[in-house]
């Protein structure tokens, strides 16, 4: 397949395993009563930070449990934070980004164009975002004609070309009656799913379907006869008992009128078939048919995982009848979902100033695609939060609180005066709008767990840094405590028991009275420790691994 290459790849490509672990910090929680610093027990989170950091902090509670990442990107159109008054720079100006480039990519960063700094940027954050998507998850990102190009490449090799869903065009709605060579009025939100084959037909209807629409039946017809070099003339035998629309119906020979073809006359009675007839056609669908019958002429399961049976029309023609569950009509160009115009005027309603904020229909109308109760969706470029205003939209018309949740990450000083603040009216109401209900956790991004010199950061929380040594071993998130007889022990994975025996004022020993504390069946052992006084014999008599704290934990 082929890849992309660009000056600073080399010094990236693999930076996301570089950068270091960092704790978040709770600074105050929010709900319908107001903002308090208590822990209200929120699953939503708004975190300020680089998302770099703050998606590396989320790996081990999170990696691989994020059902839908929505981001929208830098577009590198070329403003910037010093150009036309732009609240947030659209290219990768930002001095943050500059450093980072600096202390990465080294000295040459200053030389590259600002197509290789965007894609310099892009590329490790894909990496981390790639690993927090569940197996069943899919990601979606908005992009304009500066960089879809290349981002397409990049997600290609990143996401897996064949996890490509599709490239939506999305119309961007407005003004555009103002001259132009080209008015354009259009951007993209590319689509790739983690496991294809774990999802199905998404849920949703575009919003050009008028509302008496076949779609919105419950159930569909459709004739099986279709004739041509595909579809072969063949043969099936109908059994006694195959049923029909009508309750008495006699259908006689035909071999040279409408299709399908009777080789002998059938007699209905009852809605039921009361003789076997052999039926002639080019067919759709045959091989439906031939395990309807199989089944004894009982309801089959297709493909889509819709109901599906078959009957005699009163013309003759062999109907399958599909009963829908979730209709679904999702195009690949989406139009009537809303404007940044609009929703800009809808900021202004809560106090928000913001140049070409993203829709909340357009959000509300995607991640509907697949969300299910208790889904995680992700928003690491959050801007003005409209991610977690289409969740808490979705979670209100859903008829309860909590059904669906929200991580936002926004590094710019508005996280809290723009991003949170839009939540907190979202909640409570804006504008004489009545409010969604929720609730969320304002989180800053903490100190790293290891020191630049490899040591264990010992102003960290003793449940931040075990909760980082268990997914560091497993990469899986640790399950929330349980008193044990041995307090050091964090959990068992694939036959293996996990202790860290540590203790911030002293150094620990791994000795025989240690070992006596261990309850645990398990297999296998891994223990941390400052020291060890066990033999090497007695080490491979008990399946013992020994880590050293802290040089031992792996980077991730």
């Amino acid at each position: 397949m082929p890849t992309l290459e660009w000056i600073g790849k080399d010094k990236i490509v693999n930076h996301h395993m570089d950068v270091p672990f960092r704790v978040l910090e709770r600074k105050y929680s929010f709900d319908e009563k107001g903002q308090h610093s208590e822990d209200n027990g929120s699953e939503n989170m708004i975190i300020h930070g680089d998302n770099l950091d703050s998606l590396k902090a989320l790996l081990p509670k999170y990696e691989g449990k994020i059902k839908c990442i929505y981001i929208d990107p830098p577009y590198n159109t070329g403003n910037d934070i010093d150009n036309g008054g732009w609240i947030y720079s659209d290219n990768v100006n930002d001095p943050k980004i500059k450093k980072w480039l600096d202390e990465v990519v080294g000295k040459e960063g200053e030389d590259l164009s600002r197509h290789d700094k965007w894609l310099c940027m892009m590329y490790p954050r894909l990496k981390l975002l790639q690993k927090l998507l569940a197996d069943d998850g899919l990601i979606f990102i908005s992009i304009d004609d500066n960089e879809q190009a290349n981002l397409k490449i990049i997600c290609d090799e990143i996401l897996g070309k064949s996890n490509f869903l599709t490239q939506f065009t999305w119309r961007t709605d407005g003004n555009f009656d103002n001259q132009a060579k080209v008015k354009i009025c259009h951007e993209y939100i590319l689509c790739y799913l983690k496991t294809p084959t774990l999802l199905g037909l998404p849920s949703g209807i575009d919003p050009s379907v008028s509302e008496g629409s076949k779609l919105f039946k419950p159930e569909i017809r459709n004739t099986l006869v279709k004739n041509g070099p595909k579809n072969p003339m063949s043969e099936i035998i109908l059994p006694v008992g195959f049923p029909c629309a009508i309750d008495e119906l006699t259908i006689f020979e035909r071999k040279d009128s409408d299709f399908p073809y009777y080789h002998n006359t059938a007699y209905i009675k009852e809605k039921k078939l009361t003789n076997e007839t052999v039926v002639e056609s080019g067919w759709q669908s045959k091989d439906l048919l031939l395990e309807y019958i199989k089944n004894n002429c009982n309801d089959i399961v297709d493909s889509k995982g819709q109901r599906t049976r078959f009957e005699i029309s009163k013309t003759g023609a062999i109907e399958m009848i599909k009963v829908r569950n979730d209709p679904s009509h999702v195009i690949s160009v989406l139009s009537g979902l809303g404007s940044t115009q609009n929703m800009g005027i809808e900021l202004k309603k809560m106090g928000i100033t913001f140049p070409y904020p993203k829709p909340t229909k357009l959000l509300e109308y995607i991640l509907g695609f697949y969300l299910s109760d208790g889904s995680i969706v992700l928003d690491s470029f959050a801007g003005t939060g409209v991610t977690g205003h289409a969740v808490l939209n979705k979670n209100k018309t859903a008829g309860g609180q909590g059904k669906f949740r929200f991580i936002l990450i926004e590094m710019m000083k508005y996280a809290e005066s723009i991003t949170a603040e839009r939540i907190k009216k979202v909640i409570t109401g804006f504008d004489g709008s009545p409010g969604t209900g929720g609730s969320f956790s304002y989180y800053e991004l903490g100190k790293p767990l290891l020191m630049p010199n490899g040591q264990l950061n010992e102003e960290i929380e003793e449940d931040k840094i075990r909760e980082y040594i268990f997914y560091s071993e497993t990469r899986t998130s640790m399950l929330p405590f349980v008193e044990q007889e041995n307090k050091h022990f964090l959990g068992e994975n694939n036959g293996v028991a996990y202790y860290f025996y540590y203790k911030k004022s002293q150094s620990t020993t791994l000795d025989h009275k240690f070992l006596s504390s261990i309850k645990t069946k398990s297999e296998n052992y891994v223990i941390y420790a400052d020291i060890n006084l066990l033999s090497d014999k007695e080490m491979k008599e008990h399946n013992i691994t020994f880590k050293k704290i802290p040089r031992d934990i792996k980077a991730v």
